[in-house]
């Protein structure tokens, strides 16, 4: 199921969820940490520092500079791969999974918001 909204709409949401992320008290996080964060989220594991890095595009550093913050918030977590030693596993958190599901409330009702 999913609702069509009209460009200006789609920029309000985006807009009005962005505020709210910013206002909430949590500490927001950039759009290269939110779009790793929803990589290991969304899309099947396992996870690792190059594939992140050339799912995004982006150097090896700039994701392990990313993960250094979503680590230090619980999002993500990092181990090494037993199997392969050279190869870092990103891991989703309890922590992590909560906070996009408040993410995804928001969304859902800043969405309703505007479509009414």
């Amino acid at each position: 199921m999913g609702i069509e909204i009209r460009p200006a709409q789609a920029l309000r949401l985006w807009h009005d969820v962005t505020m709210s992320l910013v206002t909430d008290g949590d500490q927001d996080l950039t759009s290269r940490q939110m779009a790793i964060l929803l990589t290991v989220y969304l899309e099947p594991p396992p996870h690792t520092v190059r594939g992140l890095a050339a799912r995004l595009d982006v150097t090896k550093p700039v994701i392990t500079r990313a993960l250094d913050t979503l680590g230090a918030m619980k999002l993500l977590s990092r181990r090494r791969d037993e199997a392969d030693r050279r190869n870092v596993v990103v891991t989703r958190t309890v922590a992590g999974a909560l906070y996009l599901e408040r993410i995804g409330d928001t969304i859902s009702v800043k969405a309703a918001e505007i479509t009414r």
